[in-house]
C-alpha cells in the first residue's frame, strides 16, 4: 500500500498542478493520434503489409514512415516508448540483413512471423473494441513489446488507457495511488489498473490522460537519473553547433543506429568488428554509448572543454536519433542548454578526459546553485534547502530490497564498495541523504554520527563470532565486586537493537554486518532467523538460555556484506539465503575514468579484471577502490605503481596460489613467465607499460 505521506503528497500536488498549461500538448497529442489513425486505420490492420510495420527496412523516398517508426520516434506528445533497442517492436530489420524476431517467433519465415504477429494486433484491437480485456492476457507474442503494444492500444482507445507505457513506471504509480501493484502481468492490464484507480480519486475528477500521465511524471517521476558530462567532440571543437543546434552528439558513426543494439554485449562486438585494435571496443564504451541512447526528457547532461572547463549545463528534451545526413558526429540528443553555468572548475576532473564521465550531484550543484538560471538544481537533490533529495540509484536499489525483503546482503568482488553502499542505505534510512553527495570528510563525520546513534549498528562477523554476542548469553560481569568469576545474563547486540526498535515502531532500525560470511550464522542467529521474514515480525518465541518472550519487530532492517573471493554464495546455508535479498556490487569503470599518462585508467581496469574473470573466476576481479585516491581516479604515476605494486600484485599472488604460469597469463609481459616474479620499472614507465599490455588490442597470454 502506498503510505499515508504519499496520498497527502499526491492531493497536494494534483490541487497546485496548473493543468492548463497541458493543453498545447494536448492538442499536439490528439493531432499525432490523428495522424496514426489516418495513416493506419483500425480497419485496415488485418491486410497491412510487413513493410508497412517494421523498422530496419529501406523505405523509398517520400513514402510515409513505419508503423514502428511514427510510434517510437514521430508521435512523443502521445508519450514516450523511445530508448532501449528495437526489439521493443517484436520483430524489425537489423542492419545485418537479419530479421530479429521475438522469441515465439523464432525459426519462422518473416512473413509467417508478420502474419502471426499482426493476427494478435487485430484481435487485441478487436476485443478492446468489444469491451473484453481480459482476452488480452492471452496473446502470447504481443507480451514480448508491452511499451510498443500498450502504446497502440492508448492511441486507438484512449477512453480505455492512459498514456504511460513503461510496465515499471505503470506498477510505481500503481502503488503510489494506493493499489497493489502485480509483477508478471501485461502492461496493458497495469495500465487499466491504473485508470480506475484514477478515476476512483476525487482530486482527478474532470482530468484528461495527457493531465494525469503529465502531473506523475513531473511529481512523482519513477527514474533515478544520472547526470552525465558529455565532450562536444575533442576540446569541445563542436560546442558552437551543439549550442545554437540545441544538441549534443557524439561520434563512433561507423556502429549506425544505436536503437538496433540489444545488449553492451552486441554493442561491444561491433566495436570490437570495427576498431579491432584499440580500447575503443570496452564493454564500458558499449554501456557508456546505450545510456547515451536512452537518456529521456528531463535528464541532465553537462557539456565540457577539457578537465577544467563547463561550457553549459543542459536539460534533455527530446529523444536520440541516428543522422546519417551530418557531416560527422552522427549520435545526436537533443538538449535544452544553459549557459549561465558556464565556468571554470577549481580543479581539474581528471575522469573527464574521455567523452563520457558520471557527474558528481554535489558537484554539479557546485556550479549550478549560485546561478538563477532554468532548472538550477533540479534533479540533483542538493540545490535547495527541505527538498527531497533524490538518492543514488545504487542506494535507492537497496532500499527497495530492505522494504520488499527486510535484509539484504550485498555480495562482490573486494574492493568494489560494498560496506561504503550499506552505509549509504543507512544514512538514507537515518535521514541524513543530503551527506552522500557531500565530500569525503563530511560524509565520514555524519557516518560516525549517525553509528554513535542508537539506531543504527556496525558489526563484523568473524569465526568466533556466536549467539551470546549477537542475542543473548551469561558473560562475566565485570562490575561484580565477590570473589570468583560472577555470571551475568546480556542482552546480545541484535536483542538491543530490536529493543530499542519495539519501543519506537514510527523508525527504521538498521543492523549492518560486514563481513557475514566469515561468521557461523546458523550458530549466530539461532532461532532468529526464521522471524527475519517479514511476515513474522512480532511473532514471539522463547529464547532458549533464559527463557523470556523475544521478537523481531517489522521496522528492523539488516544488510550484510560478503566478499566473493572469500566464500561464495552458495556456501551460505540455505536457510540464510532463502531470507535475503542478494544484490551483486561489482567492479565500476565509471568510478576510475581518468587517465595517468598514456594509461586510460577505466580501460586498463576493466581489461584486466576481464583476464581475471577468463583465467580465475568473476568471483576474484578486482574492484575500483584500488585505484582511487581519497574517493578520487588515480593520477599520477607514483600512485598508480604503489596500487598496482602493493595492492593488485599481492592481492593478484595470492589468488594465484604461487602458480607462475597463471599469474603471468593475467598479468602477460609485467611478470616473469617462468618465476611469476613482476617486473620492476620506474613509475613513469609503467603506465606506458600497462597501457601496452592491457588497452593496446593486443590479446593477453592464451587468450
Amino acid at each position: 500500500m502506498a503510505s499515508m505521506t504519499n496520498a497527502v503528497d499526491v492531493r497536494t500536488s494534483a490541487a497546485e498542478f496548473d493543468r492548463s498549461a497541458v493543453a498545447d500538448a494536448e492538442s499536439a497529442a490528439e493531432d499525432e493520434r490523428k495522424q496514426v489513425l489516418a495513416q493506419f486505420p483500425l480497419e485496415e490492420w488485418a491486410e497491412l503489409p510487413l513493410e508497412r510495420y517494421a523498422l530496419g527496412q529501406a523505405a523509398p523516398p517520400g513514402s510515409e514512415p513505419t508503423y514502428c517508426r511514427l510510434l517510437e520516434f514521430l508521435t512523443p506528445n502521445l508519450g514516450s516508448i523511445r530508448g532501449g533497442s528495437a526489439a521493443k517492436h517484436i520483430m524489425y530489420h537489423h542492419n545485418s540483413g537479419e530479421w530479429r524476431l521475438a522469441a515465439p517467433l523464432r525459426g519462422m519465415d518473416p512473413q509467417e512471423a508478420w502474419a502471426e504477429l499482426r493476427g494478435q494486433f487485430v484481435r487485441a484491437f478487436d476485443a478492446v473494441g468489444a469491451g473484453d480485456f481480459e482476452a488480452l492476457d492471452d496473446l502470447e507474442v504481443l507480451r514480448y513489446g508491452p511499451t510498443l503494444v500498450t502504446k497502440s492500444l492508448a492511441t486507438y482507445f484512449p477512453q480505455h488507457f492512459l498514456p504511460i507505457y513503461a510496465a515499471e513506471h505503470l506498477r510505481t504509480f500503481v502503488t503510489l495511488l494506493g493499489g497493489e501493484a502485480q509483477a508478471g502481468v501485461p502492461a496493458a492490464r497495469t495500465n487499466r489498473h491504473l485508470r480506475e484507480l484514477v478515476r476512483s480519486r476525487e482530486e482527478f475528477e474532470g482530468w484528461t490522460g495527457q493531465e494525469v500521465m503529465r502531473f506523475l511524471y513531473k511529481h512523482f517521476n519513477p527514474r533515478q537519473r544520472t547526470i552525465w558530462k558529455i565532450a562536444p567532440g575533442e576540446r569541445g571543437r563542436l560546442w558552437e553547433e551543439c549550442r545554437d543546434g540545441g544538441f549534443i552528439c557524439v561520434a563512433w558513426d561507423e556502429l549506425g543506429d544505436l536503437g538496433q543494439y540489444q545488449s553492451d554485449t552486441e554493442l561491444k562486438q561491433a566495436l570490437d568488428a570495427h576498431w579491432p585494435r584499440s580500447s575503443g571496443g570496452s564493454l564500458t564504451l558499449a554501456r557508456r554509448l546505450l545510456a547515451f541512447r536512452d537518456l529521456e526528457a528531463g535528464d541532465r547532461v553537462v557539456a565540457n572543454r577539457g578537465t577544467e572547463e563547463v561550457l553549459a549545463t543542459g536539460r534533455v528534451d527530446g529523444s536520440y536519433r541516428y543522422d546519417p545526413d551530418r557531416p560527422e558526429f552522427h549520435h545526436v540528443v537533443p538538449v535544452a542548454w544553459d549557459l549561465s553555468h558556464a565556468r571554470k572548475l577549481p580543479k581539474p576532473q581528471h575522469g573527464w578526459r574521455s567523452t563520457f564521465a558520471k557527474v558528481d550531484p554535489s558537484l554539479f550543484a557546485g556550479f549550478t546553485a549560485d546561478s538563477a538560471g532554468p532548472g538550477t538544481g533540479s534533479g540533483t537533490g542538493q540545490a535547495q534547502a527541505g527538498a527531497p533529495v533524490a538518492l543514488p540509484d545504487d542506494v535507492q536499489v537497496v532500499l527497495d530490497a530492505l522494504e520488499r525483503k527486510g535484509q539484504v546482503i550485498l555480495h562482490g568482488p573486494p574492493g568494489t564498495g560494498k560496506t561504503r553502499l550499506a552505509l549509504g542505505a543507512a544514512l538514507a534510512l537515518d535521514g541524513r541523504a543530503d551527506a552522500l553527495g557531500a565530500d569525503g570528510r563530511q560524509r565520514a563525520q555524519a557516518q560516525a554520527e549517525m553509528l554513535h546513534g542508537d539506531r543504527v549498528r556496525l558489526v563484523t562477523f568473524h569465526p568466533s563470532y556466536g549467539y551470546e554476542d549477537f542475542v543473548e548469553g551469561f558473560k562475566p560481569d565485570l562490575s561484580a565486586t565477590g570473589p570468583g568469576l560472577t555470571l551475568a545474563l546480556t542482552d546480545g547486540l541484535f536483542h538491543t537493537l530490536c529493543g530499542r526498535a519495539a519501543a519506537r515502531p514510527d523508525q527504521t532500525f538498521l543492523l549492518i554486518v560486514d563481513e557475514i560470511n566469515r561468521g557461523d550464522l546458523p550458530r549466530i542467529f539461532g532461532e532468529l532467523i526464521t522471524l527475519l521474514e517479514l511476515d513474522k515480525r512480532n511473532l514471539p518465541v522463547a529464547l532458549p538460555v533464559s527463557k523470556r518472550r523475544f521478537s523481531v519487530p517489522p521496522n528492523v532492517r539488516v544488510i550484510g556484506t560478503m566478499n566473493t573471493a572469500d566464500r561464495s554464495i552458495s556456501h551460505l546455508d540455505a536457510a540464510v539465503r532463502r531470507r535475503f535479498a542478494f544484490l551483486p556490487v561489482g567492479p565500476d569503470p565509471d568510478a576510475v575514468s581518468g587517465t595517468v599518462g598514456p594509461l586510460d585508467l577505466a580501460a586498463f581496469f576493466e581489461s584486466l579484471n576481464t583476464r581475471i574473470a577468463r583465467h580465475l573466476d568473476a568471483d576474484h576481479q578486482i574492484g575500483h577502490a584500488y585505484l582511487l585516491r581519497d574517493g578520487e581516479p588515480i593520477a599520477t604515476e607514483e600512485d598508480l605503481a604503489a596500487a598496482f605494486h602493493h595492492e593488485v600484485i599481492p592481492l593478484l599472488e595470492d589468488y594465484c596460489l604461487g602458480r607462475a604460469e597463471l599469474l603471468h597469463r593475467i598479468l602477460g609481459g609485467l611478470v616473469d613467465a617462468d618465476t611469476g616474479r613482476p617486473l620492476l620499472m620506474p613509475p613513469q614507465d609503467l603506465a606506458g607499460a600497462l597501457a601496452t599490455e592491457f588497452t593496446s588490442g593486443v590479446p593477453g597470454p592464451d587468450a
